[in-house]
């Protein structure tokens, strides 16, 4: 807790050239990545919602003993799991030694231990592996070394094959101020015209996409060998919707102004009640939980202590502010008045895990988009 903290400048900038939104500080990937404390299993919404996904494409794409689905960043194998269990060869290619690790020795899942990118790709391929479907849920914001993903996409993957990418919406951050979303392990934030640059770059085409309310709001692209693309109509409408705000100044000058004045609303609030000799915790401890308390300045003069379902984060501290983490049992077991949730992206499952604590009295804060009670 008292050992010096490392730290970064946190800018979010655009390039006018391709449109893409990115900060401007990278983070060695060996610094975040290497031992990660994220594990997607933790949530049930993310098992969930990996499950109907892959039920989805086995059916839908015919796969089966003969086919291969892989995964780039797969974690502890919360997605992958429900192929094996359907009889469909998996790989996961993770690189956190300690998840990869639970992924192989927990779930079963063959993981290979490193960074994917054109290198490993070429490795993979050259041991006869050919991917039927490729998924990256919810890392390509993670990737300094985008060009080099794509086209380890590109070479690892069958024809007649499908990429399907899961990623944040930027204009779902924006409409619904989730600044919080902007953390050093999120170095772009996506458009579908920047995916679209991005993947024709290396052969590969954008054939459909989805919007998914996972994540505050995400899209869901399905990319093929540009070879063999048919784009549907869905690409089209989006790609011309974008053309409308994608590169309009005033658009992300707007999203500045209304996140300083969640941080008044907000900060305010929470100034009150304590005054009022209320007591608040927080529920996550989020890489975005952390971006909002730091950069809203909500520390120990605010709150009492924070709760995450991690076990893997309980005892541990939150970085900068440095609130001790426990159990979320603690809050049925401690009653604080109020509960600041940060990981509002699952406030739903959360809330319902947390009936004990708000039928004894007890209310979340939801801050993100706008400062509500539940």
């Amino acid at each position: 807790m008292n050992e010096p903290e490392a730290t970064w400048p946190l800018e979010l900038v655009r390039c006018e050239d391709c449109s893409l939104v990115q900060i401007t500080e990278t983070v060695p990937p060996e610094t975040l990545f290497s031992d990660y404390a994220y594990f997607s299993s933790f949530s049930d919404t993310m098992v969930a919602h990996a499950r109907q996904i892959a039920e989805r494409l086995t059916d839908q794409r015919g796969l089966g003993s003969d086919s291969l689905v892989v995964e780039v960043a797969s974690n502890d194998g919360y997605l992958l799991q429900w192929y094996k269990e359907s009889g469909v060869p998996v790989l996961g290619v993770e690189p956190a030694a300690n998840i990869a690790e639970v992924a192989r020795s927990e779930k079963g899942i063959p993981t290979v231990n490193t960074f994917f990118g054109r290198d490993a790709a070429a490795e993979l391929a050259a041991e006869g592996n050919q991917a039927d479907i490729i998924h990256a849920n919810n890392v390509l914001a993670h990737v300094a070394d985008l060009n080099g993903v794509v086209a380890g996409f590109q070479k690892l993957l069958k024809s007649g094959g499908r990429v399907v990418v899961e990623c944040p919406y930027l204009k779902s951050l924006i409409d619904d101020v989730e600044f919080d979303t902007i953390y050093h392990e999120h170095l772009c934030y996506f458009s579908l015209t920047a995916l679209d640059g991005l993947f024709r770059r290396h052969g590969l085409a954008i054939v459909d996409v989805e919007k998914l309310s996972i994540h505050g709001g995400s899209i869901r692209i399905f990319a093929a060998h540009d070879e063999e693309a048919e784009v549907s109509d869905s690409v089209k409408e989006m790609l011309g919707e974008e053309s409308t705000w994608v590169d309009q100044v005033a658009f992300y000058g707007r999203f500045a102004q209304r996140v300083e004045s969640l941080r008044e609303e907000l900060v305010q609030r929470l100034q009150e009640l304590k005054a009022a000799g209320r007591r608040i915790a927080v529920y996550g401890a989020s890489a975005k939980g952390s971006t909002l308390l730091n950069y809203f300045g909500i520390d120990n003069s605010l709150i009492d202590y924070v709760v995450d379902r991690s076990t893997v984060k309980q005892g541990r501290f939150t970085p900068g502010t440095h609130l001790k983490i426990h159990d979320p049992d603690r809050l049925a077991e401690d009653q604080p008045d109020y509960c600041l949730l940060l990981t509002w992206n699952f406030a739903d499952e959360i809330l319902s895990q947390q009936q004990e604590y708000r039928d004894a009295g007890g209310k979340f804060i939801i801050p993100v988009p706008e400062v509500r009670v539940a």
